[in-house]
């Protein structure tokens, strides 16, 4: 599938050679190189079982939303949230309104709470929002939702500025709101001069630090939305530097940087992946840049869920997700530091007894290729719903269960998903990407793209 909304930016490098590998025997080989589809996305009006999901999902948000501020909490009933889960939230909304399940006044109305209290956002030391606000009082938080600033996450930035585009074009009366928040932002150790995305913490004497963020997959994630909006994102963009793994004779990348020495996992999961096709569009896997890899990889990341079912009868779909208590978030793998269908905790312990289909990941899959085993998927994951809370985290593999755990992430994607079904990739396409700049307060020292040094350092 041809998307309409990747913006020019996006196609930046030439074709990504991938390593040689032995494929499994048992298994015909699909290499990292392979062009045909396995299946076209979803496309078309809704069944009433689909129209029934998108309502149980947006109950989550119903019930979770806090209204002094327009945020939503991240985690059912505690009132904290981050930006990746406010722009998951955004996209709730947003979904929610494409699909008829709330009226446009409704979506207008919370977007102008929320965007009035992103505008005036208290910054991690005046540079960068925080990576945590307490949901009922906008106010910067630890972790553990106590009074603190802890740094700024990149990739965050670049969720939540996906869906400010997204509001941008389908409702331009708050595009003065969204240029002016994003023009308050100090990007300058954000994005690198090269083109490397970087988040920011706190060091043991209490000095900033800046650490490159994001490894294969959702590094493309968040150039792809930082391109949106004009940054040079090139470096963050390439693939490289890769390897790959042969999995049920499936060719599948992964970031070669090593965790043991940079403290970064390599996960291979299914969200990043899932997140470029559904708003972005996949590209044609035939061609021969950056999107067309993307296409290819995303691919091949299905077709090993879908053979390891197929050896194992373990219905399959990974992705990150988090849990009722602890270690309360998990990295369920495809494939990370080292070790095929890993399942880890941030700090790399092993805990396979968390492995699950996460149900973000799942539908994600159904939406992107339509096949029988994507309606399996669709028919185990279905009734796993609270009729107040929305739905569940994820289904334990062992057959323990539900994860009885809902959040806004989850919920959110669920919902996007459905509306991608309907609507196709939801991003449209961006003549200007740099227009937000194109103001007289978009000065003032802040690295914003397209702005030069000596215009920086005009007053505004």
């Amino acid at each position: 599938m041809t998307t309409t909304a990747r913006p020019a930016l996006l196609a930046l490098l030439g074709i990504i050679s991938a390593p040689l590998a032995s494929a499994d025997e048992h298994w015909p080989d699909r290499p990292l190189s392979t062009v045909e589809p396995i299946a076209q996305p979803r496309h078309g009006e809704l069944t009433e079982a689909e129209m029934e999901m998108a309502r149980n999902a947006w109950r989550y948000f119903e019930a979770n939303w806090q209204p002094d501020t327009g945020f939503t909490n991240a985690v059912n009933a505690y009132p904290s949230t981050t930006l990746w889960d406010t722009g998951s939230y955004m996209a709730a909304m947003i979904s929610a309104q494409g699909l008829g399940l709330i009226e446009e006044q409704e979506v207008r109305d919370r977007l102008d709470r929320l965007l009035g209290t992103l505008e005036h956002l208290q910054l991690f030391r005046t540079e960068c929002p925080n990576k945590v606000y307490h949901t009922q009082t906008a106010f910067p938080t630890t972790y553990t939702n106590e009074p603190g600033e802890i740094g700024c996450s990149a990739l965050d930035i670049a969720r939540l500025m996906v869906w400010l585009k997204v509001v941008e074009q389908r409702y331009p009366e708050f595009q003065p709101e969204v240029r002016r928040t994003l023009r308050r932002w100090n990007w300058c150790n954000i994005v690198t001069e090269a083109g490397v995305l970087q988040g920011t913490s706190v060091g043991p004497d209490g000095a900033t630090l800046y650490l490159q963020e994001g490894r294969l997959g959702y590094e493309e994630y968040g150039a792809a939305a930082f391109a949106l909006w004009g940054f040079n994102v090139e470096a963050a963009y390439d693939p490289e530097p890769y390897s790959t793994i042969w999995l049920y004779g499936v060719e599948v990348p992964y970031d070669s940087r090593d965790p043991r020495v940079l403290g970064a996992h390599n996960y291979v999961v299914t969200e990043s992946y899932a997140l470029l096709g559904i708003e972005f569009g996949f590209a044609d896997p035939s061609g021969d840049d950056i999107p067309a890899w993307i296409a290819r990889a995303a691919q091949n990341i299905y077709e090993a869920q879908v053979r390891r079912f197929e050896d194992t009868g373990i219905l399959t779909a990974r992705t990150e997700h988090q849990l009722l208590d602890a270690p309360y978030f998990v990295y369920d793998t495809i494939f990370s530091d080292g070790r095929p269908w890993a399942t880890i905790t941030d700090t790399g312990e092993w805990v396979p007894q968390h492995s699950a289909v996460a149900l973000k990941g799942a539908l994600g899959l159904w939406g992107l290729w339509e096949t029988g085993y994507t309606e399996q998927l669709f028919e185990h994951i279905a009734g796993q719903f609270d009729p107040e809370l929305g739905y569940v985290e994820g289904i334990y593999e062992n057959g323990s269960g539900p994860i009885q755990q809902y959040t806004a992430n989850n919920n959110g994607i669920m919902l996007e998903t459905l509306y991608f079904k309907l609507n196709g990739p939801i991003l449209e396409l961006v003549e200007n990407p740099l227009a937000w700049v194109e103001t007289n307060d978009s000065q003032q020292n802040r690295c914003l793209p397209g702005v030069t040094e000596e215009q920086q350092e005009q007053p505004g």
